[in-house]
């Protein structure tokens, strides 16, 4: 009798009814579609397309591994966490039009004309900076080190000009403003889609040893946003949830490309991030209002944009669709991204238990989406860089004069004085 029990509950272990972990925070992977040997081309298309990792046909063979009768309940715990990390992964699927993309990306819109610098040549910012005495980048070993910066006088000024006028602008479309912790533990960094133990990781992980376990820096608010829904679950009624934040977001990143230099790619820098949980039917209309938001804020700024749909190898791990907008920046003569947007679908709310009831009582996984309002210097650029006058001032956009005490140029810093090192002998 007891023999028969146990072929019994092994065989009830259904795609419906099985559940990788018991934890609360374990991911809950979409079995009934990844576990379909019926899906195997059109997701191994998908990982081709966005030339990521994962192996779907190993997925498979470690689910059918489990449907066996004579694994036992020891073999059978171990072989389930095997098959949650082959799971995580498989990138998200890809939107049916992105999928036709090939690797370019697709220009869908231009937003104003580029400012005329035929009378006089375009500065590059970090000439302009150090010409009006505003920032200084160099010998900072010992203080913040290699790709780090110091704004000074009006130009720190304009950074929270910036911020405010940012946050005024998307309080009044409904966002509800959150402050948020800029320290994460591991999990919550990976359910949105980062990779931590690896490599090529961009996150910068604190020292277990003086600091504790599991401790990272966060690279953007959208991970501590994410991480407050952690587990919850919303009435259909009260979606879409708009909440934006403002933070610093560190990068462990570098870049020898020419086009990156300066402070376009930077080790940390403030941002203002929205972030959104959807109803799964609203979230492809919801990514279009994500990126006409971002187009209502930059534009009056007067900087030339253009609006492109990224291709499959750009989207990343959790996206299904991604907007990014790029600033045309006269001294460098070339676009710079300055915000995306993206649909990550239920990417992240499988894997942190983000739910919702729909009309009619049932319990689904919710959308996430996240989009760029401001994304401090390499806004500065665009901003300094198209603004600048051969007389040695930067005018500034009249949106931003009302965060700036009335000033409508910036000029030479005289207030603070220009900075020198002097060697110390020993």
């Amino acid at each position: 009798m007891a023999i028969l029990s146990i072929v019994k509950l092994f065989r009830s272990r259904t795609l419906k009814n099985l559940r990788l972990f018991s934890s609360s925070i374990s991911p809950d992977i979409d079995l009934e579609y990844f576990c379909n040997s019926k899906n195997t081309d059109e997701i191994n298309r998908n990982i081709s397309l966005r030339k990521g990792v994962g192996d779907i046909q190993r997925v498979l063979d470690i689910y059918n591994t489990l449907q066996s009768t004579t694994v036992t309940d020891i073999k059978y715990n171990q072989i389930k966490e095997e098959l949650s990390k082959e799971l995580q992964k498989l990138p998200n699927r890809t939107h049916p039009k992105v999928q036709q993309y090939e690797e370019e990306c697709q220009v869908i819109k231009k937003i104003n004309e580029k400012k005329d610098f035929s009378q006089h040549p375009a500065l590059e910012f970090s000439d302009i900076t150090r010409r009006l005495n505003l920032m200084r980048t160099d010998k900072l070993g010992h203080t913040c080190g290699h790709k780090s910066y110091y704004f000074l006088g009006e130009l720190a000024e304009l950074e929270e000009a910036l911020i405010k006028y940012t946050v005024t602008t998307i309080l009044k479309k409904g966002f509800q403003l959150v402050s948020v912790p800029d320290i994460l533990p591991s999990k919550i960094i990976e359910s949105c889609g980062m990779a931590v133990n690896n490599d090529r990781t961009q996150i910068y992980s604190l020292d277990p040893v003086h600091h504790g376990p599991d401790l990272l820096l966060s690279g953007t608010a959208e991970m501590s946003l994410a991480g407050l829904l952690m587990n919850s679950l919303h009435s259909h009624s009260h979606l879409p949830l708009k909440l934006a934040a403002v933070s610093r977001c560190y990068r462990a990143e570098t870049s020898n490309v020419l086009e990156e230099r300066g402070i376009y790619r930077v080790h940390q820098f403030t941002k203002v991030e929205m972030f959104v949980v959807s109803p799964a039917e609203d979230s492809d209309s919801i990514l279009e209002y994500l990126r006409e938001m971002q187009e209502c804020l930059f534009a009056p700024l007067g900087i030339h944009l253009q609006v492109l749909d990224m291709p499959p190898h750009e989207l990343g791990a959790p996206a299904y669709r991604k907007y990014d907008i790029e600033a045309w920046m006269p001294g460098r003569k070339n676009y710079g991204e300055i915000s995306s947007c993206s649909n990550c679908t239920d990417y992240q709310s499988r894997r942190l238990h983000i739910k919702y009831t729909d009309s009619n009582g049932s319990t689904k996984y919710a959308h996430t989406l996240n989009g760029t309002a401001c994304a401090v210097p390499r806004m500065l650029i665009a901003l300094l860089e198209t603004h600048q006058d051969p007389k040695g001032k930067i005018w500034i956009p009249e949106v931003l004069q009302p965060f700036m005490n009335g000033k409508k140029f910036i000029a030479k810093n005289t207030q603070v004085p220009e900075l020198k090192l002097s060697k110390i002998k020993k």
